[in-house]
């Protein structure tokens, strides 16, 4: 049985796995409403993945650093990473640690340690990485998130009913994806000067919405009638991913440094298109929040 990490205050009670360092559950105490999604394997298992060293998929799943291949799946190896070791877990706050090993040698040449802390405070969730650099040359990565949520909130409502809205007015084309998750040219133009995307069934037909720039680092979703639900704050973070399994009932908001190989890509790590270089012995932080309107 896997093993889940709880959190809890007055207002809220919240679960992580261990495995993976996956957020799958954050519930209302008050309503009783579950707000992430619980992962139905019928649809898509997953609740929240954590995204490093890469987002996205590689080009053959596949890279090349100082002449040497290496595979990785999509999203990396912290996903369903079994060997992550709990360093602290109170009652409203959870670091996880992943230091590296034989296993994440084989397929990333690199010395680190990366830290997830998991900080409830009232109706936030704050979820802060580090990465620490213990080479003694550049580090090279990606990260994300990849949480998912209910949506909609209740069985009266419909997907219809949603929207997501952000805080800045943007004009942005999203990137198309080819049937192996490379991203090709620039796509089809989201939104003209607007703040909203309107949730339908139909929207995620072409796979994710990929916004490699964007002026906000806040978006909601919000209830046509009710209002803001969720909000996510990704000051730290430059591109943002859309995405639901067509037609299920689930919007995931990831926020990105990194994301997918490129068709034309040449696959060599250091010039991936996105990816972040951290100096020997330096560490690296970036940090989201999730805020609940319950």
């Amino acid at each position: 049985m896997m093993m889940k990490l709880k959190l809890e205050n007055e207002a809220f009670e919240l679960a992580i796995t261990k495995r993976g360092a996956e957020l799958c559950s954050f519930k209302s105490k008050r309503s009783g409403t579950e707000y992430i999604w619980q992962g139905n394997p019928e649809i898509w298992g997953s609740h929240a993945p954590v995204l490093f060293p890469i987002v996205g998929g590689l080009k053959n799943d596949t890279y090349v650093f100082e002449g040497q291949k290496y595979h990785l799946p999509r999203h990396g190896f912290i996903r369903k990473n079994d060997d992550l070791e709990i360093i602290k877990h109170t009652k409203d706050e959870l670091m996880l640690q992943l230091t590296a090993n034989a296993a994440t040698r084989k397929v990333y040449p690199f010395e680190f340690c990366f830290q997830i802390i998991f900080q409830l405070n009232n109706n936030k969730l704050l979820i802060s990485h580090r990465i620490m650099n213990h080479n003694p040359k550049d580090l090279h990565f990606s990260l994300g998130a990849h949480p998912a949520f209910n949506c909609p909130l209740s069985s009266e409502e419909h997907y219809e009913d949603y929207q997501l809205v952000f805080e800045e007015e943007e004009y942005l084309n999203t990137w198309k994806l080819d049937n192996s998750g490379q991203i090709l040219e620039e796509g089809d133009l989201i939104m003209n000067h607007s703040k909203n995307i309107a949730l339908h069934q139909d929207l995620f037909n072409q796979d994710a919405l990929i916004f490699k720039q964007l002026k906000s680092k806040r978006v909601s979703l919000c209830h046509r009638e009710k209002g803001e639900k969720i909000a996510l704050t990704f000051s730290d973070f430059k591109s943002l991913g859309i995405w639901a399994k067509p037609g299920a009932p689930l919007a995931c908001i990831e926020p990105w440094l990194g994301y997918a190989d490129a068709r034309h890509s040449n696959q060599e790590l250091t010039e991936k298109e996105g990816i972040l270089k951290l100096s020997p012995k330096k560490e690296f932080i970036a940090s989201y929040d999730i805020e609940i309107f319950d």
